[in-house]
């Protein structure tokens, strides 16, 4: 079955490579269009994942993240006529040259090809994931977890009825319905039908990809996100970041995880921080010196620090100074998106140039590390290699370069 996906998917990809900017932006309009008319018969499918997940023991966080209602579905909707909106990444000539002999060489961007997904129980993704591939020029094969199964093949099934309503071969979006590990494992190994996977979900996932795939891997990272709040920062500012990037939504990856306070504010910062976090009543796993400060502190361990919680849950550390702080946060990041809070140029610059990561903050929430947050449209993922792409995946990241050489006659 993933074998007639794959060839599909590259006939599918060779009508969609030469398709005009307009085609594909009608199509876009079209899923748009289509995902809104048909939301209700959306929701119903959700709801069924919804009660599977809660028969399961899903955590809320993670139902959250799960959960689709008409809003949600504007809010896909929207994000799919904003990727419409956006330049078209291909056919554009970066360099030219001309050469002695007269040979003309232009470096022109190109679709990557067939793209996989393999993603986790982030519906939105279905529609992300194919919205960018189409506008990139690139068929795309998804594969969602068992959690949102049902969302994902009713997406799948009105996004690919959408595409051909604008002229365009329905294979571009194709959906694994086999949510084994088995299909898993065999989509990663597509070569020759597959050009790129993009892992999207938990550190598990990613870890598995990386090590069992045989086509190239653009590997999207868990979040282990630190906020560290220096010596000369405006407490009542680092109270509500903090606030923020982990409550707003702390089952997604940009949340922050992980805290370092500098000893020197700790004893008046600390207790402000946990009285915004006890608004959501947010589990602190706190070292001995955090202890001694607050109440109702879990004790951290080595794994605790390093851990992506995705849930009402953070570690805290305090450091001696920003040195200290910077080689937590280097020892325990995920390299996704890292904050300092402070009012000092020197502390900042000093952050912003040590810290290795893919988004680096200054007085911000590290909530806004996002594909439409960052002007890009939606995006298929965040990067958190260094290798092809890093940070969000939006459309000039799901292209590669060709290079176009014209001559008269000119021989070697």
């Amino acid at each position: 079955m993933l074998t007639q996906l794959g060839i599909n998917a590259k006939k599918a990809e060779r009508v969609l490579m030469t398709a005009s900017s307009e085609k594909k932006n009608e199509a876009l309009r079209a899923i748009a269009s289509a995902l809104k008319e048909n939301s209700s018969y959306i929701i119903e499918k959700n709801s069924l994942d919804i009660e599977k997940a809660k028969e399961n023991g899903m955590s809320e966080s993670m139902i959250d993240r799960l959960s689709l209602d008409e809003s949600r579905i504007g809010a896909i909707a929207e994000a799919t006529l904003q990727v419409a909106g956006l330049d078209d990444p291909c056919g554009k000539v970066i360099s030219g040259t001309k050469r002695p002999n007269g040979l003309t060489i232009e470096k022109v961007t190109v679709p990557l090809g067939v793209i996989a997904v393999i993603f986790e129980a982030r519906p939105n993704v279905t529609v992300d994931a194919a919205a960018l591939c189409l506008k990139s020029g690139n068929s795309v094969i998804l594969r969602g977890g068992k959690e949102a199964i049902n969302s994902n093949k009713a997406m799948a099934e009105i996004m690919r009825g959408a595409i051909v309503n604008a002229g365009l071969p329905k294979d571009c979006i194709q959906l694994v319905e086999d949510t084994s590990r088995d299909s898993a494992t065999a989509l990663m190994r597509m070569n020759g039908y597959v050009d790129v996977l993009i892992p999207r979900g938990g550190a598990g996932l990613i870890r598995s990809c990386v090590e069992n795939a045989s086509v190239p891997v653009i590997e999207t990272g868990t979040g282990n996100c630190h906020i560290y709040v220096d010596k000369d920062a405006d407490l009542t500012m680092a109270a509500e970041i903090i606030y923020n990037a982990k409550t707003s939504r702390p089952s997604v990856c940009n949340a922050c995880e992980s805290l370092v306070i500098h000893k020197d504010i700790a004893a008046k910062a600390l207790p402000m921080i946990k009285a915004r976090l006890d608004e959501k009543n947010v589990v602190i796993h706190g070292d001995c010196k955090t202890a001694k400060i607050i109440g109702g502190v879990v004790p951290a361990s080595e794994e605790d620090f390093g851990r992506e919680y995705l849930g009402y849950e953070i570690s805290v550390k305090i450091a001696k100074d920003i040195d200290e702080a910077i080689e937590h946060i280097m020892k325990y990041s995920s390299g996704h998106s890292e904050c300092i809070i402070t009012d000092s140029y020197c502390a900042q610059k000093k952050f912003t140039e040590e810290i290795d990561a893919a988004a680096v903050y200054v007085n911000a929430s590290t909530r806004f590390t996002d594909g439409g947050e960052f002007g890009f449209g939606a995006e298929i993922g965040i990067s958190t290699q260094k290798l092809h792409a890093r940070g969000p995946l939006g459309l000039p990241e799901l292209t590669s370069v060709k290079y176009v050489i014209k001559g008269e006659g000119q021989v070697r």
